[in-house]
């Protein structure tokens, strides 16, 4: 399985961007999929997640700023951000887990995998 992000930039305070990411490979489903930052000299932090029943979750900085969403015929979750800060800076990184093809396309093997990241870079 991998993942594809793509959609980073440079934006002034106060814009919006999108960022997307796209699985592609071998498996049976993907139950979720997150988007992570690393700014520099930061933890990795989450920053939204979407299950496979749609259920979303945002950390408390990008409330009402970022939305995420899924289009689960094409495999790719979206980040849409608004409001921008720069305190938003950071690679942003996505994350699906799910599970692998088992005997007769029976689920396999549970997995979790990274895509490489997209830089986003908000200017003051």
């Amino acid at each position: 399985v991998q993942l594809q992000a793509s959609g980073g930039g440079l934006v002034q305070a106060g814009g919006f961007l999108r960022v997307s990411c796209a699985a592609s490979g071998s498996f049976h489903s993907i139950t979720a999929m997150s988007w992570f930052r690393e700014a520099p000299g930061k933890e990795r932090e989450l920053v939204s997640r979407i299950t496979n029943n749609g259920d979303t979750n945002y950390a408390t900085p990008v409330k009402d700023r970022f939305t995420i969403s899924r289009d689960s015929a094409k495999n790719t979750v979206y980040l849409q951000m608004t409001s921008l800060k720069p305190e938003d800076t950071a690679v942003y990184l996505c994350n699906a887990d799910g599970r692998g093809v088992g005997k007769g396309w029976s689920p396999g093997r549970y997995f979790s995998v990274w895509g490489q990241g997209t830089l986003v870079t908000v200017s003051s």
